[in-house]
């Protein structure tokens, strides 16, 4: 796939929070919060970083990418699409009757995804155990994995933390959407996770702390982690529901459904009004 440059990925990451915007809309409602808060990082993964080929998605050297919070799916869904894994006129469909696409990725049913998540806590463990069976079969192929900062109260995250530094996974790239809000309300009241930086230095992780919406510093972390030993975690600091100008930082807009006012809204202040 051709590369974007810094702003092209800009104005795509966008165009895209409209589309999930959209397709949250007609289907009654979706966790656009995460989902939205997430489009950064996915959109560089896609259209700058990862070795993929859409009209061949099983291609044998290809990275892969996970999404663990698979709740975000209305975000990701369209990022699949505009990709080339499938049409576009697909995504009015999303959650409906005979849909590819529920509010969780299922890999039986939408090409180009790796994994069927949205049981939150099992996305790194299924990364570590795909990077495992890469390196067995010698394929060179980089794994990314994107974890919502309200899943890391699960324990299962913390092993498959230490398996992937005790097995030395180079190739192994997890980025947490730390977006500071679970369903629940804020990530501080709930259970709070800092240092979460200290955290994962101390589970044997390389670790870098980025602005999760600023392309630039996204695109240089991707290409440090590919230099380092050892598995990366990438902390992106985000904003839950980047893009709803009425909702951004709100913990209540984890799910929620806009109003054609509100949709309106959005399209204005992403510039495409």
């Amino acid at each position: 796939m051709k590369q974007l440059n810094t702003a092209e990925l800009i104005r795509k990451a966008d165009d895209l929070r409209i589309d999930a915007v959209v397709m949250g809309q007609e289907a009654g409602g979706a966790h656009l919060g995460g989902g939205l808060s997430a489009m950064d990082i996915m959109t560089a993964l896609y259209f700058n970083v990862m070795n993929i080929d859409p009209a061949n998605p099983d291609k044998k050297d290809r990275d892969r990418f996970l999404l663990s919070a698979g709740h975000k799916a209305v975000g990701y869904i369209p990022v699949l699409a505009d990709a080339g894994f499938f049409s576009k006129d697909l995504l009015k469909t999303f959650n409906k009757l005979d849909s590819p696409f529920g509010m969780h990725p299922d890999m039986h049913k939408i090409p180009g995804c790796e994994a069927s998540t949205g049981s939150l806590g099992h996305g790194l463990p299924i990364a570590v155990g795909m990077a495992l069976a890469l390196r067995m079969d010698d394929i060179p192929s980089r794994l990314f994995v994107l974890l919502g900062d309200g899943e890391l109260h699960e324990g299962t995250n913390w092993e498959a933390a230490m398996g992937a530094a005790h097995h030395k996974l180079d190739k192994l790239t997890a980025i947490v959407d730390y977006n500071k809000c679970s369903m629940d309300g804020p990530i501080n009241d709930v259970m709070t996770l800092e240092p979460l930086d200290k955290k994962w230095e101390s589970f044997g992780w390389n670790v870098i702390r980025i602005d999760g919406h600023n392309m630039e510093e996204i695109l240089e972390a991707f290409a440090k982690a590919d230099t380092q030993k050892g598995p990366t975690m990438i902390i992106a600091d985000t904003i839950k529901g980047k893009g709803m100008p009425f909702a951004e930082g709100d913990y209540q807009w984890h799910y929620g459904c806009p109003s054609d006012e509100q949709v309106a809204e959005i399209k204005k202040n992403l510039g495409r009004a």
